[in-house]
């Protein structure tokens, strides 16, 4: 005997990530459930079937339009549904699925129309996806914010075919079939009037590591105005005497609307026979490259 079960669950942040397929097949009753397990956790290290260009979508000023292009990058033909969802950031940068919103939380799925709502891709195969903003006359200014997001629908013959696809069970025992299905999601961004945002980094701390532990440097980034701010951490060590080095980097940080901060621990990883002692740290927050990459804020601490 065979089952099939499909998994269907949104990325925790949104990245320019694929949906992954990846099918695990159990003989053994008593092991499926161990296995499912071990595939929930196996299932995001998997390559990206689904490439996405941009992977941000902001509307602002004059512009009424936008257009998404996809391609599938994996060897099946693939099915996405498209849909508009609201979602809330925490703190740490962690995105939760929301119906109604907080005060300061404004949404964008009410000014923003799409087309196609479904798309099947073939193996290299592209689609693109075009987006129209509709703004009523009285809307009021400030930033607005929904994600589209792109998920895999499963392929009907693959239920219909699995006992094809499976090794030959013996008596008594039972197969399954697990197939995870990870949504993609990016943010479309709404600016109307007069927007700004300024940004400030504080709370820098560097812990000693555990043995065998890398360090770990705490940031938060703080914000004020109508807008979210967007863009890249970058750290530099400057040992006394020495010249400054990149010992870490974030790409692509965002603090949404209405949160006022994010908290961020970073990873660093100073050049073989550095160590992060008897200097300086330096952290900035700059705009992307493509936006300008003008420097946002900066902060330092002094290392003993």
């Amino acid at each position: 005997m065979w089952f099939s079960i499909f998994d269907a669950r949104p990325l925790a942040a949104d990245a320019d990530c694929g949906p992954i397929q990846w099918p695990h097949l159990l003989r053994e009753s008593g092991g499926w459930l161990l296995g499912a397990c071990l595939m929930m956790i196996a299932a995001p290290h998997a390559f990206a079937d689904l490439m996405l260009a941009p992977t941000r979508i902001v509307l602002e000023k004059n512009q009424r339009s936008a257009q998404l292009d996809l391609i599938n990058n994996g060897e099946e033909t693939a099915t996405y549904r498209i849909n508009l969802v609201n979602r809330r950031m925490s703190e740490t940068g962690e995105f939760s699925v929301i119906d109604s919103p907080r005060p300061g939380e404004q949404f964008a799925d009410e000014l923003v129309r799409y087309s196609p709502r479904q798309v099947v891709l073939a193996p290299g195969r592209g689609q693109t996806v075009r987006i129209l903003l509709r703004k009523p006359a009285d809307l009021p200014a400030g930033e607005y914010r929904s994600h589209l997001q792109f998920d895999r629908v499963p392929e009907a013959t693959g239920a219909a075919s699995i006992n094809a696809q499976g090794p030959a069970l013996g008596p008594g025992e039972v197969g399954v079939q697990l197939t995870a299905l990870i949504g993609v999601s990016i943010p479309v961004i709404v600016r109307h009037g007069d927007t700004s945002a300024t940004v400030t980094l504080s709370g820098l701390e560097l812990p000693k590591p555990a043995p065998g532990q890398p360090s770990m440097l705490t940031v938060v980034l703080q914000r004020s105005g109508n807008r979210s701010v967007y863009g890249d951490l970058a750290v530099m060590f400057t040992p006394q005497g020495g010249a400054a080095q990149e010992v870490g980097k974030a790409g692509g940080l965002a603090v949404y609307t209405p949160n006022s901060l994010r908290r961020v621990k970073l990873e660093l990883k100073p050049p073989a026979g550095l160590t992060l002692t008897r200097g300086s740290l330096r952290v900035t927050f700059r705009e992307r490259p493509d936006a300008g990459g003008k420097l946002l804020a900066e902060a330092a601490i002094e290392l003993p």
